[in-house]
């Protein structure tokens, strides 16, 4: 049962992540960089604290007496992280919502699944799984193969991005899905974004004392209770101030590059509905990490978790693809290969939650 509620939560984390670029197509007259800041104050800076204070009594206390060390570490890779979430907006803005999810998404997946086992392999510590447990058990061998067939479908969703590139060529068409499509600059971007993005699941680990003292003031409170499901909430501020600080001095140099400071007063554009929806994205985002702490602490925060967050991703943010008519007039063959991708992803998440079925 407590497997299946933590693929549940990261479903619906996972739908928050795959959504919440959504809002910001409803952005109008701004250049990338205001919308993507603004909706960023709110993933990274007020919704966080927010969500920890309602969450945790006394968090900042938990974060005041942490070992300095222990909290750089968890910024730095918020930092990391932060670049990578700022590469993830641009995949996104030249490759679509569902090509650019799917690639950054899928080396995530695939790196923040394996790198935290082999890290525990040589610096073991109680309840974390080792690479070795993962290959030597029949549970572990069930999640290893789920992530060889979320790679394949990844591969497949690859490959749907290049034919709908060769498509557009063919027939010399602007599809309308309102994207920047550049498939050179957004692989690059995406490759980086994949890459960087798994230092989240560092920054949990990193910051885990954090959340473990939360857990035990939350047990001491209400015995019998089982694991605490907001835990993370208070690990989550200190990462996400990591990405903040990358992505405003980005964003900065590019309103200053660009000269669009004026995006943020311009009555010309409708700036409330601009803060509106910027703000409902940038909340929306915050939201797949509040479930993923919720279905961390039932599954662990090894290669279960991380995969099963990143697949649902790759689930919904195709699907939105394939709704925002993101796949207009590309060729039937095109379009097959992208829903077997989505399909095959699919059949990992069901494989994963079979193995962390197994493990319980």
């Amino acid at each position: 049962m407590q497997a299946l509620l933590g693929v549940i939560f990261h479903f619906i984390g996972g739908f928050a992540s795959g959504s919440f670029y959504i809002p910001y197509k409803q952005v109008k007259g701004w250049s990338w960089e205001s919308y993507w800041i603004v909706g960023g104050l709110f993933s990274w800076f007020i919704v966080p604290p927010l969500a920890a204070y309602l969450t945790i009594p006394g968090y900042t206390e938990i974060i005041a007496h942490t070992n300095g060390g222990i909290l750089f570490l968890t910024y730095f890779f918020g930092v990391l992280w932060g670049i990578g979430g700022l590469t993830y907006g641009l995949g996104v803005r030249y490759l679509g919502v569902s090509l650019g999810s799917s690639i950054i998404l899928g080396l995530s997946s695939v790196l923040g699944a394996l790198i935290p086992s082999v890290f525990y392999q040589f610096n073991p510590k109680p309840g974390k799984d080792t690479i070795s447990d993962l290959f030597s058990n029949t549970w572990g061998q069930t999640v290893l193969f789920g992530l060889l067939v979320c790679v394949i479908g990844i591969i497949f969703c690859g490959k749907a991005g290049t034919m709908k590139d060769a498509d557009r060529k063919k027939v010399g068409a602007i599809i309308d899905d309102k994207t920047e499509f550049k498939i050179g600059l957004g692989l690059l971007v995406s490759v980086i974004s994949g890459v960087l993005s798994a230092c989240f699941a560092f920054g949990i680990d990193a910051g885990k004392v954090m959340a473990e003292e939360a857990n035990e003031i939350w047990k001491a409170a209400n015995p019998g209770q089982g694991e605490f499901l907001f835990q993370n909430n208070v690990t989550y501020v200190v990462i996400l101030l990591g990405g903040l600080t990358t992505n405003f001095i980005w964003c900065m140099i590019l309103n200053s590059r660009n000269k669009t400071f004026g995006d943020y007063t311009n009555s010309e554009t409708p700036l409330l509905k601009n803060y509106i929806f910027s703000a409902l994205a940038g909340t929306t985002w915050f939201l797949q990490f509040f479930f993923y702490g919720m279905g961390e602490s039932k599954l662990g925060n090894g290669a279960s978790s991380w995969i099963l967050h990143m697949a649902f991703i790759i689930i919904i943010a195709n699907s939105w693809g394939l709704i925002l008519n993101e796949w207009k007039g590309v060729s039937k063959k095109t379009f097959t290969t992208i829903v077997t991708g989505i399909m095959v992803i699919i059949l990992s998440v069901l494989i994963v939650g079979y193995g962390n079925y197994l493990k319980e």
